[in-house]
């Protein structure tokens, strides 16, 4: 529930300033910097909790949430999970705090940044597929309208690449997300997004796992991002304020790397050793 409770405390936070006047400027950065620093030193009780002999996931709610799918709300965190989580709730302070200059729309400013703050967080400890998908295309949204509106010039074609590199990259995982969902059950009899369960037993040939791979690996490649993937970034980082771009650098390209080592390497080992070449030349 802890875990649960400091992922969504920035958007209930949004939700909190929405009840603000836009008026009270002042009130508002106050209100967001303040949920910002309270999540942030609340995540480090994570750490200070965090059994550090052990491998596997800890801190883990695992509730039904669509039965008939078999979709769960299932999170937890590990080793690599638990920097990540903590980095993104300091970042989301120092972000906030590095926004003060911001006079246009204030309120939804601060709405945007912390609805963006659980977003990634949520990506982060999801341990569902269908879970990880909806925080994954939800962080999306509030940057989207970071760059869109707060950003410079050319913020509107900055964006627009923006999105749609991203959006391919989702689409295409999307359809392996699907694949894979019926193929469990093909394979197993179960209906399950479970990712730890899938891990566990699902059973993909080489060429499978190559098709899988490189639907999610595009997805990744788009969010670091590597080349030939990388033209957006520029753009974006340009035209997005100073916190957008500390959130784009900090956190979100962090996120394709995150995602190479959560899901590409367990669900599909034998794949990734067979492109682990043309990986390594694509990162030089």
């Amino acid at each position: 529930m802890f875990l649960t409770f400091l992922t969504f405390l920035p958007l209930a936070g949004a939700l909190v300033l929405a009840f603000i006047p836009k008026e009270k400027v002042e009130t508002i950065r106050q209100t967001a910097l303040a949920i910002a620093i309270a999540d942030f030193l609340l995540s480090l009780h994570l750490y200070a909790d965090f059994d550090l002999s052990s491998s596997g996931m800890q801190f883990q709610q695992d509730v039904i949430w669509i039965q008939d799918w078999g979709v769960s709300y299932h999170i937890g965190i590990d080793g690599i999970s638990l920097l990540l989580y903590i980095m993104t709730t300091f970042l989301t302070a120092i972000s906030i705090l590095a926004s003060w200059n911001i006079t246009k729309h204030v309120k939804e400013y601060m709405m945007a940044m912390l609805a963006l703050s659980t977003g990634m967080l949520g990506v982060f400890i999801s341990l569902d597929f269908f879970l990880f998908y909806v925080f994954w295309e939800f962080q999306l949204v509030p940057m989207y309208f970071i760059i869109g509106v707060w950003g410079g010039p050319r913020r509107i074609y900055a964006t627009v690449k923006f999105f749609l590199y991203t959006a391919f990259g989702s689409l295409l995982m999307l359809v392996a997300i699907i694949w894979i969902y019926f193929h469990f059950h093909q394979t197993v009899g179960v209906f399950t997004t479970d990712l730890m369960l899938i891990t566990e037993q699902i059973n993909l040939n080489l060429t499978e796992q190559k098709w899988l791979f490189m639907a999610f690996f595009l997805a990744f490649a788009i969010k670091v991002p590597m080349f030939p993937f990388h033209t957006w970034l520029p753009d974006a980082h340009v035209e997005a304020p100073t916190a957008g771009s500390v959130i784009l650098a900090g956190v979100l390209l962090k996120m394709g790397t995150y995602g190479f080592l959560r899901f590409n390497l367990p669900l599909f080992p034998f794949a990734s050793n067979e492109f682990f070449p043309l990986i390594a030349v694509l990162s030089v």
